[in-house]
């Protein structure tokens, strides 16, 4: 590289090292020294890496220590290791190294953040271990995910220059886990950039479009919130009040999830944006303060009745309090109004770390409940972290509901939750025992779905114990592992008789009882694991009479009938191993002597949408579409599993599509709708079925096009039809 170049990166690095000392505001030298030394050793430790940008890789985590320190505000020793947090896993230095430069919390952290390495099973997801390995460290250190959080963020920040599929995978990952625990954290303003960032890749056409709308409607908004809020702010100048207001513009990814979930167009979105009052008020006064604001701001404005949120007497789980309320404005419009004290602001911005600075006498707040309540989840952490994270998950982005027990204490489940959560939220020995409960003094089933305000009594008996269907009835990550950790108790106990079953039946046969000969059974059983081949002995699953059929062989089992020994998985442990080998595209059209693959019903992908080949355990390849429902959690939890794919050129081949129809109800419209697409625009449909409602008519439409454009044309001609209002692509029929 050019001297000059180096010279002006050289610069670049030390700029951006003393703008991270500049917003750490550390006072303490001791600190400033530590931070420095941290500094050099990272900078030495990556000096000839680069990042896939070109540019220096110490620019990384210099960048993930500003964020740490900036924007979640945390102190010297994350900062330390949010400079280091790559330096283990990518560079020759080891935990040890840390531990002697810079103490045993900064090597714990460091190690937590380092990821598993090593050739696993095919059969385990390594990227479910790793964000397994995180959370276990939450209920240690947070500081471990909030590092993590930070990297992500830059991570996603600089995400433009990776390839296409690496992109879906980091932007999956980012929604499936990271996202929600930003949240969880009440890490608000970076939850909802990894969200807009993962949706500027996994639907970067949608991205687009809202972001080009908010800004053609930014002037708009800014002279209808200065009209709307000017009636307020002299009120509350009147009042004596010290206060400030914001307008708070609601994120790319909730427009489109609201556009998704509720069928409205961009215009029709009421609380696009939000005001925000916030009062500089003492701690004391806070809650009268809020209220009066709200009296003040209802008085120029109606309130909905059924839109008041009083977060303030009940704050969430993560520590998030605001008094939340949406009026009506003079032009029509329903307007969201959001009013709370500088230090609930700092709270819902900062999250966990300004929770600890105004945290007072050791007092329990709803923070720690839930950091209490992760622990217990993790106390026996179910071994296959793929339903670890499942359960984990549940508790992260769950709305709330408040139940009382019979002494009136509160307890916080999540909406959904049932009589069964309710009892292993008291006591997990309460849960094993339920048999039932009463609710505001009825008596319900265990599956009874509970309400805020239910006052709940729950029925035990001695004689009860889990079994199997409780797993359909609960919601709560700690009702799961609870429930399944007992289950298996009660299978280990159970499989001590069939194991002692297949040792007698093996002595009588002459075949040594040894892991090898266990494995064969396995493969033979097509079973996962010794536990539940002695299990399904036990409770006659397995039938031992097919041993009689079996001869042994130099420490070998070798079956008479060797067609019945068809064994799935090492097919499938084959498929991934040469996936890992060719890592080729797999291209759908084409002759399919290679590849076995179906498309996935799940999504109906066409030619023209963007996809990937999902490789089953038994049922060859699936194609799904990159933002296809269940894409997140695929790509998240098994991205070894996946294979690149693209479309041939398929003018031949005819896909079904569906399409779903709204408008106004009128005679002849469905005659026009089908005569436009079976007649003019030649299209087979395969099944219609519209339904009218006081006037108002919606249909699904299930047709064969040939790609997106056939689709797309078909959709544009559609809309022209009279009393078509809105129709739109679905994907299952």
């Amino acid at each position: 590289m050019i001297p000059i170049e180096l010279e002006a990166e050289k610069k670049e690095i030390l700029k951006r090292y003393k703008h991270l000392l500049k917003v750490s505001k550390l006072k303490d030298n001791k600190d400033k020294k530590l931070i420095r030394k941290a500094f050099d050793t990272a900078l030495e430790a990556h000096k000839d890496m680069r990042r896939k940008t070109g540019e220096p890789y110490i620019y990384h985590p210099i960048e993930v220590a500003r964020i740490v320190a900036e924007e979640i505000g945390l102190g010297a020793t994350s900062i330390v290791c949010a400079l280091l947090h790559d330096t283990v896993e990518d560079t020759d230095m080891t935990l040890d190294d840390v531990k002697r430069m810079f103490g045993p919390k900064a090597e714990k952290i460091i190690d937590g953040l380092t990821k598993i390495s090593g050739v696993v099973d095919h059969n385990v997801s390594l990227q479910a271990e790793n964000f397994r390995k995180i959370l276990l460290t939450l209920s240690d250190d947070v500081r471990v995910i909030l590092i993590k959080l930070a990297d992500r963020l830059h991570n996603m920040r600089t995400l433009e220059s990776m390839r296409r599929d690496k992109q879906l995978k980091i932007a999956s990952e980012t929604l499936y886990l990271f996202a929600p625990l930003a949240h969880r954290l009440g890490l608000y303003s970076i939850k909802s950039e990894l969200e807009d960032l993962s949706l500027k890749y996994t639907e970067p056409e949608i991205y687009e479009e809202i972001t080009s709308k908010l800004k053609k409607t930014k002037a708009v908004r800014t002279r209808f919130v200065n009209q709307f809020s000017l009636p307020i702010q002299k009120a509350l100048q009147e009042q004596g009040f010290n206060f400030e207001i914001k307008a708070r513009t609601k994120s790319i990814h909730s427009i489109f999830d609201k556009i998704k979930n509720k069928h409205v167009s961009f215009e029709e979105i009421y609380d696009i944006f939000a005001i925000r009052i916030i009062v500089d008020s003492a701690p004391e006064r806070e809650k009268a303060d809020c209220w009066n604001i709200y009296s003040i701001v209802t008085d120029f404005y109606q309130p909905s009745p059924d839109r008041l949120r009083d977060w303030i007497s009940t704050p969430r789980a993560n520590g998030y309090e605001s008094l939340h309320t949406t009026v009506m404005s003079p032009t029509g419009k329903w307007v969201e109004v959001q009013i709370r004290s500088q230090r609930m602001d700092e709270i819902a911005e900062k999250g966990y770390a300004a929770h600890w600075k105004y945290k007072e006498g050791g007092e329990e707040s709803n923070f720690d409940t839930w950091i209490n309540k992760i622990r217990e989840l993790l106390e026996n952490p179910e071994s296959n972290a793929i339903d670890f994270l499942d359960d984990f998950k549940l508790n992260l982005f769950a709305e709330e509901i408040f139940v009382f027990t019979p002494q009136g204490d509160v307890k916080s489940l999540p909406v959904g939750a049932t009589a069964l959560d309710f009892a292993f939220e008291i006591h997990s020995q309460v849960g094993e025992r339920c048999i039932g409960a009463k609710v505001n003094t009825k008596l319900v089933p265990l599956s009874h779905v509970l309400n805020s305000g239910d006052q709940v009594e729950i029925i035990t008996s001695r004689k009860q114990k889990p079994n199997e269907s409780w797993l359909d009835y609960v919601i709560t990550g700690k009702a799961k592992s609870k429930i399944r950790s007992a289950l298996k108790e009660d299978k280990k106990r159970i499989a001590v008789d069939g194991k002692a079953t297949l040792e007698k039946k093996l002595k009588k046969l002459k075949i040594p009882f040894t892991n090898d000969i266990i494995k064969d059974l396995l493969s033979f059983y097509r079973l996962p694991s010794p536990l539940e081949l002695y299990y399904k002995i036990a409770i006659n699953k397995v039938k031992l009479g097919k041993l009689d059929e079996v001869t042994y062989e130099g420490s070998k089992l070798v079956w008479n009938k060797p067609e019945q020994k068809i064994n799935t998985s090492k097919q499938f442990e084959e498929a991934l191993r040469s996936k890992g080998q060719a890592d080729e595209m797999l291209v759908i059209g084409e002759d399919m002597e290679h590849f076995d693959y179906k498309i996935s019903p799940c999504c109906n992908p066409i030619p023209g949408d963007e996809v990937f080949g999902f490789i089953t355990i038994s049922d060859g390849i699936k194609i799904h579409k990159t933002n296809c429902p269940n894409a997140v959690q695929l790509l998240s939890n098994y991205a070894y599993r996946v294979v690149k794919a693209r479309w041939t050129s398929q003018e031949q081949i005819a896909f079904l599509a569906g399409i779903k129809v709204t408008g106004i109800d009128d005679v002849g419209i469905v005659n026009n709708i089908t005569k436009l697409i079976s007649m003019e625009l030649n299209v087979n449909m395969r099944s219609i079925s519209f339904d009218s409602n006081d006037g108002i008519f919606e249909g699904t439409i299930m047709v064969f096009v040939h790609d997106t454009r056939h689709l797309t044309d078909l959709i544009k001609k559609l809309k022209n039809v009279n009393g078509v209002i809105n129709i739109s692509r679905i994907d299952t029929a």
